[in-house]
């Protein structure tokens, strides 16, 4: 496991998101229409305002006054608080708050995909994005399958790796674009 995943400029952030498996998926839940930077620095920001990051203090918390806070913790505050809370109880329900059991319980690729679709906030892309990181950063066997072809997060290992990945999704974004137009 490493100590850190590089995608935030906070090194107690990058840590963080590394340390927690809860973490790591609000971080990915946060990850739409927002730098990745900003999207994994949510849950760092989110324990320094509420004093605590676990399951239960997540699901039972009013997070959108936290999300809303100055500097907002989202573009979308409002909404991004109720997936937060939407996914802490999600984990606290079907994995008695041990968001790890998302990953370590799934006997195959089959069963960690339907366990990650199932999350709330995660769609096919980050269902490949997230599979990544776990295939590439923490050694999950499950998740080698669904690893796709083009750059993801998995793949970043350093501030450079950050770098380099965001300019490589724009070009991938922008070839994808174009092809939509011409169907």
């Amino acid at each position: 496991m490493p100590d850190r995943l590089h995608f935030t400029e906070s090194d107690e952030a990058n840590a963080l998101i590394a340390a927690d498996p809860l973490a790591l998926l609000v971080g990915f839940v946060l990850d739409q229409q927002v730098t990745v930077q900003k999207a994994f620095a949510g849950p760092l920001a989110i324990r320094e305002r509420l004093g605590a990051f676990d399951a239960a203090t997540l699901a039972s918390a009013d997070l959108e006054p936290v999300f809303r806070q100055k500097p907002a913790i989202h573009r979308y505050p409002g909404a991004m608080a109720k997936r937060v809370h939407d996914l802490a109880a999600y984990v606290l329900d079907r994995y008695d708050g041990d968001a790890a059991r998302v990953w370590t319980d799934a006997a195959d690729a089959a069963q960690l995909h339907a366990n990650l679709v199932a999350l709330p906030g995660f769609g096919e892309m980050k269902v490949k994005s997230i599979s990544a990181v776990l295939a590439k950063r923490f050694d999950v066997a499950a998740a080698q399958e669904l690893v796709p072809w083009h750059p993801t997060l998995g793949d970043v290992d350093s501030p450079q790796a950050l770098t380099d990945y965001q300019a490589a999704k724009r070009v991938h974004k922008a070839e994808w674009s174009k092809a939509r137009s011409r169907a």
